[in-house]
């Protein structure tokens, strides 16, 4: 199996999800420029979290209109698996392969802190052995990811289970309290219509070994690397 990272100027989880990948892998992903104009054969694409071009002007906007992004749309729509990360998430959103947009965090804070989510839909490759109603753990950390679409959009989301995670309570209860940044329907990560498109504000990159905390996102990472190999 061959994976890319892309590199984005200003990106700071880059190399964490170069190490969480061949860490499942048992492999190096390759890492890609964003002034690439071409994508190294791959299996899989994944867009990291961090503050790329410096989230000036809107974050994910820059970035959605980097060189290698138009090839990287390009193999989504032909069914690569992508998978986008917080400011890969934003990015995600500006480039039009996933819905909707993020929004400055309801309370105008940063949040950094680990979050319980529940895994809201399954036979998905990027969930792989989780079940639906499961409730895993993964840091957030971002200032936004305030999930927001119009109400048709987010009936279209619902109806059709294209929402992977909810920010919810250790019991897996949807609380006002559970949802850290105000994302509507307590949304944490969602799915294209195709469901080979991921996108999800929390890191799971952050939580693969006992010394980092916990193993719910080495599980992530297993779940997609075996639905691939």
């Amino acid at each position: 199996m061959k994976a890319s990272v892309i590199v984005f100027p200003g990106s700071n989880c880059d190399r964490d999800l170069k190490v969480a990948l061949a860490a499942s892998m048992d492999a190096e992903p390759d890492m890609v420029w964003h002034g690439d104009s071409e994508l190294p054969e791959t299996d899989l694409i994944a867009i990291p979290g961090g503050f790329s071009y410096g989230d000036y002007l809107r974050c994910g906007a820059m970035a959605a209109n980097s060189p290698v992004m138009r090839e990287v749309v390009k193999k989504a729509q032909n069914g690569t698996p992508v998978v986008a990360i917080c400011n890969g998430f934003q990015i995600a959103t500006e480039t039009g392969m996933l819905p909707g947009a993020l929004l400055r965090n309801a309370d105008q804070s940063f949040v950094c802190k680990d979050v319980d989510l529940l895994v809201t839909s399954e036979n998905n490759r990027f969930v792989g052995s989780f079940k639906q109603g499961q409730v895993v753990r993964f840091p957030i950390a971002h200032h936004d990811g305030n999930y927001f679409a119009d109400q048709e959009t987010l009936d279209e989301l619902e109806g059709e289970g294209q929402i992977a995670f909810k920010y919810a309570t250790q019991s897996g209860e949807l609380t006002e309290d559970a949802n850290p940044n105000g994302s509507l329907g307590n949304i944490a990560g969602i799915y294209n219509k195709a469901g080979n498109v991921l996108g999800l504000m929390p890191h799971p990159e952050r939580l693969i070994s006992d010394a980092l905390g916990g193993t719910d996102g080495k599980s992530f990472f297993d779940n997609l690397v075996n639905s691939i190999a």
